[in-house]
Formats: structure tokens, C-alpha cells, sequence
């Protein structure tokens, strides 16, 4: 290709693109992750504390860090298995324990609800941006990545 005309000539080979919804996704579980890692640290620096607890208490440091940790490891495993058959369901399910992260810290349920909105979101909003790119490539079949 030349740099004055950057669309593809006959015979160019073309990089098939990450689905948007899966780039989304992705993205959502990888911030979710981090917002639960945040939540930790905000629960060990409370450990002594009332203030802002929820109803459930871990009173083990080690409790505190391995249900906190063990959330975490599962959002950053499903944030790159997401493409594969399950991934949106598993990514839903995760969804529940995130919310009730709310129960040991209670602006969790806000955070948390923020990340299902996100999760929806990112579903649908990938899901048409995806329909949409296989109907332009439909359309034009000579700009179409080869898969």
C-alpha cells in the first residue's frame, strides 16, 4: 500500500480484527479485577475498624486475601478465555460475586452494579458493532480481512 492511498489493492492481505464484544468484555472483566483488588486493600486498611463495613466480616487477614484474590484471578482468567464457548455466561456468573463483595464492603453494591451496567453494555453494544462490520465486509468483500 502507498502512504497517500491507504486502502487495500487487490491481492493485499488483510488482519482479520478482534470481535468488538470480546474486546469489550475483556476490558470489563480486566476492570472489574482491579476494582476488586481496590476493594481489598480498602477492606485490610478497615480491618479495625466499623466504619463502612458490611454485614459479613472476614475477620482472618488470609480469609480477607485469598475470597478477595481468588475473585481476582477468576475475573483475569475470564477476561482472556471470554472469546471461547461459555465465556459470556462465565462472565455473567462472575458478576454475582462481584455484587456481593457489597456484603464485606458496602459501596461495592454501587461499584458493582456500575460493572453489571458495563457487562450489559458491552455485550450488546459489541454484539452490534460486530454485526454491523459483517455487513459492511458483506458489502465490500474486496476490504474484507481474510479469515
Amino acid at each position: 500500500m502507498s502512504k497517500k492511498d491507504d486502502r487495500p489493492r487487490p491481492g493485499d492481505t488483510i488482519k482479520p480484527r478482534k470481535p468488538a464484544t470480546v474486546q469489550f468484555a475483556a476490558t470489563v472483566l480486566q476492570l472489574e479485577a482491579f476494582a476488586v483488588l481496590f476493594a481489598a486493600l480498602a477492606l485490610y486498611g478497615l480491618r479495625d475498624s466499623v466504619y463502612e463495613r458490611g454485614p459479613l466480616v472476614l475477620d482472618s487477614t488470609a480469609a480477607l486475601w485469598t475470597v478477595t484474590g481468588v475473585l481476582f484471578l477468576v475475573l483475569v482468567v475470564l477476561s482472556r478465555m471470554v472469546a471461547r464457548p461459555g465465556g459470556y455466561l462465565a462472565g455473567s456468573v462472575v458478576q454475582v460475586p462481584v455484587l456481593a463483595m457489597g456484603l464485606l464492603l458496602p459501596m461495592m453494591f454501587l461499584v458493582g452494579a456500575v460493572f453489571v451496567a458495563m457487562w450489559v453494555v458491552s455485550l450488546r453494544l459489541g454484539g452490534r458493532i460486530d454485526r454491523e462490520r459483517a455487513e459492511y465486509d458483506a458489502a465490500h468483500p474486496e476490504t474484507a480481512p481474510n479469515h
